[in-house]
């Protein structure tokens, strides 16, 4: 079943377009949504929950269309935008309060679950936490309602290695029983290694890849070769880089010809998005 299906996504602002953004996630998966500051994922993100209006495309969440059943669909959604940040004289217990009454499917047990695993004190004023804190109590808010998707814009920003590991152990007993999924942003693309399923990466408003973690690196490797052999691949590297022992790029593993010729490498996530941007960046000033 498909939780979340976007199609041809847009929304034109004076220096910046979200260009016919598609990509889908299925039950029990959780996916990363990569890119450069800028590129598009908070717009993108705001688009899904109607928070930005889009200019046109389909948002469909639970096989419904979200445009016509928006009130009823965020029953079942959980959204995370940063930590935090209003009624920051208020405790946490008194924020939990108001919070549970917009839910019908608010689970207290849940909650309290939660508070307790990320040891937070409900007696404690929000703006006694640190800017970790708020981050883990927004997630407290996010979960406790039986929210079968999660849409998280950067959810492990500001929490430590030690904090960032046992959030994404959580994503990973969440999405155990097949029922549910998470869509989350992040710079951190070791995040992703650890736990995603699928990779949707936006450059630039448009969408570059969006496929399973292991189908995207494996579509890829990293080469290394002499200055003198970079007119052989002309044409089939995504980007490359130059240096005193030759050269270093990114290619689609389909595209490779002579495997014995060249030294050849796994990519990480980091290598797929930096020599993607490059690419990219290289193709606008080529068009000015």
């Amino acid at each position: 079943m498909n939780l979340l299906k976007v199609t041809n996504l847009n929304k034109r602002y004076a220096q910046f377009q979200l260009r016919d953004v598609s990509f889908q996630l299925d039950e029990g998966y959780i996916m990363g949504f990569i890119g450069a500051n800028g590129a598009g994922k908070t717009t993108t993100l705001k688009c899904l929950l109607n928070l930005t209006h889009p200019d046109s495309g389909k948002i469909e969440m639970f096989e419904q269309d979200f445009g016509r059943n928006e009130l009823a669909l965020k029953q079942h959604i959980g959204f995370m935008f940063g930590g935090v940040d209003y009624y920051a004289a208020h405790t946490l217990a008194s924020i939990l309060d108001v919070v549970k009454r917009f839910y019908t499917d608010w689970d207290d047990e849940t909650c309290r679950y939660y508070m307790n695993h990320f040891s937070l004190n409900g007696d404690k004023k929000l703006k006694e936490l640190s800017d970790g804190m708020r981050v883990k109590f927004s997630l407290v808010l996010a979960l406790s309602h039986q929210a079968r998707l999660l849409l998280l814009d950067e959810p492990t920003s500001g929490l430590d290695p030690v904090a960032r590991d046992d959030l994404l152990e959580v994503f990973q007993e969440l999405v155990e029983d097949g029922k549910k999924s998470i869509l989350f942003s992040t710079h951190i693309t070791s995040d992703l290694e650890k736990c995603a399923d699928y990779i949707t990466f936006i450059h630039n408003g448009r969408i570059i890849e969006s496929r399973s973690k292991d189908d995207l690196i494996d579509a890829y490797r990293l080469i290394k070769g002499t200055l003198d052999q970079l007119s052989v691949l002309e044409g089939k590297l995504v980007s490359y880089k130059t240096h005193a022992f030759g050269f270093t790029g990114l290619i689609k593993s389909a595209d490779i010809t002579h495997p014995e010729k060249f030294a050849l490498d796994v990519p990480s996530l980091d290598d797929i998005m930096i020599y993607h941007v490059k690419k990219e960046n290289h193709d606008e000033k080529s068009d000015l």
